[in-house]
């Protein structure tokens, strides 16, 4: 039993004349005793809360920042109208701010015998899946003095994806691989690897692409044209070992590596190209291949990688680098998404890339931290003069890192969090227009 504040307002508005009136026991008795009674009766006359019959529908997955809306149907089978308040509780991180979390409590009444549909609208600060827990619900008497009250469990779960803010970038990179491919009416001549068609020859054209069996059959000279090879392999390697946790901002380093991930998977889907994933610190912690669909491909990685978390352990760059040979096939796109750091690369990275690059064409995408430049340009203070010391060493040592990567023949980009990735994108279209895909 729960006592209302209503109850306690009429205690004491019938307390109050008995004690300056007439302050003794039979005058508190004249007012409890009927105030007691009509809390018993209105206890009594409440809808069940054990009999109550829940179930859900709605949105089953949601992108990071967007609103979900999960609906609970709440059926009265008693005979007795059932008026309720109703809270249905989910983790915090199903609301971005304390103030949304007001939607999921709800004030309803439901006749005897029907059935009442609720709404509650749900906005994930963090992604993964987010599990509904125990509706907890109040029924109130007629009078409104006493209620009885009771939990049930309704079991869903709504799950959020990467938010992949990067698609604004897409249809800019999909004009560009269609320049490479030939497409449109700016053709890019003379690039990509397999033999598109013959045109007549003009001024400025590459003459290693002249086709001299063809120009003995006519009149005019023929040159040959390519288009950008299909069908590639590509193994996006994330790391999710301790650096993947870190800010850049507001956005942790991993988020910004999925949504780089995110973005050559649609743009290397429509070149024809196959992307796996592999997500990877000391063991595997996810896994997608022998997708071949190129609508199926996407909505596979968006799933695997809506639940991977950061893991607070150090790398094993060497077993990473085994694991992305034995999952690529030969002559595949190798993408590592990891640090620069220069201890895991020297020691794991470097002594097994020989074999990588002998293999397969490797590039490195790193995270870069927009405050390090700042921190190098700070002047006037001690602690500035501090700051910037630091800052000018961290420039340097990932600098270093990246052209003893580059002297090795991997491919290196490293960007901020909201230019890696385009600067990726656009990485994977130079590799195709040098005809290195």
């Amino acid at each position: 039993m729960a006592l209302t504040g209503r109850a306690a307002l009429v205690a004491a508005l019938g307390s109050l004349p008995v004690g300056i009136l007439a302050p003794s026991w039979t005058g508190m008795l004249a007012v409890n005793v009927p105030l007691s009674l009509a809390i018993l009766c209105d206890y009594a006359l409440a809808a069940p809360v054990r009999t109550l019959q829940f179930t859900r529908s709605g949105d089953t997955s949601v992108r990071l920042g967007d609103t979900a809306t999960v609906q609970l149907t709440v059926t009265n089978p008693s005979r007795r109208r059932f008026r309720a308040h109703l809270r249905d509780a989910w983790p915090p991180s199903s609301w971005s701010s304390e103030a949304e979390q007001v939607a999921s409590r709800h004030v309803f009444t439901v006749p005897a015998g029907e059935r009442r549909r609720l709404a509650t609208l749900l906005r994930p600060s963090r992604r993964g899946d987010r599990q509904a827990d125990r509706v907890s619900v109040r029924s109130f008497g007629p009078l409104g003095l006493a209620a009885r009250q009771g939990y049930h469990r309704v079991p869903w779960t709504v799950r959020v994806l990467p938010p992949f803010t990067s698609r604004k970038h897409l249809p800019s990179r999909l004009a560009r691989l269609r320049e490479l491919d030939g497409r449109t009416s700016v053709l890019t001549r003379g690039e990509g690897t397999e033999f598109d068609s013959l045109r007549a020859y003009v001024p400025g054209d590459d003459t290693r692409s002249i086709d001299w069996r063809a120009t003995a059959r006519q009149s005019a000279v023929a040159v040959r044209t390519w288009r950008p090879e299909r069908d590639r392999h590509i193994l996006v390697v994330l790391d999710t070992g301790r650096t993947s946790a870190g800010r850049v901002g507001d956005v942790p380093r991993l988020d910004a590596a999925m949504d780089a991930t995110l973005l050559l998977t649609a743009l290397a889907t429509r070149a024809g190209d196959r992307v796996n994933l592999l997500a990877y610190d000391r063991r595997v912690r996810a896994q997608v291949q022998g997708r071949t669909a190129r609508g199926d491909v996407l909505p596979a990685l968006v799933g695997a990688l809506a639940t991977l978390e950061p893991e607070l352990v150090e790398t094993d760059a060497h077993g990473l680098a085994t694991a992305a040979m034995a999952n690529a096939p030969l002559g595949s796109l190798i993408v590592l998404l990891t640090s620069l750091e220069a201890a895991p690369v020297e020691e794991g990275l470097l002594p097994m890339l020989p074999r990588l690059i002998q293999r397969h064409t490797v590039l490195l995408a790193a995270v870069a931290d927009p405050h390090v430049d700042t921190m190098a340009r700070a002047r006037g203070t001690a602690d500035a003069a501090y700051e910037a010391a630091a800052g000018t060493q961290t420039q340097l040592q990932r600098r270093r890192t990246a052209d003893l990567l580059r002297r090795h023949g991997v491919t290196v980009v490293d960007a901020g969090p909201n230019e890696l990735a385009p600067a990726l994108a656009d990485a994977y279209l130079a590799l195709k227009a040098a005809g290195r895909l």
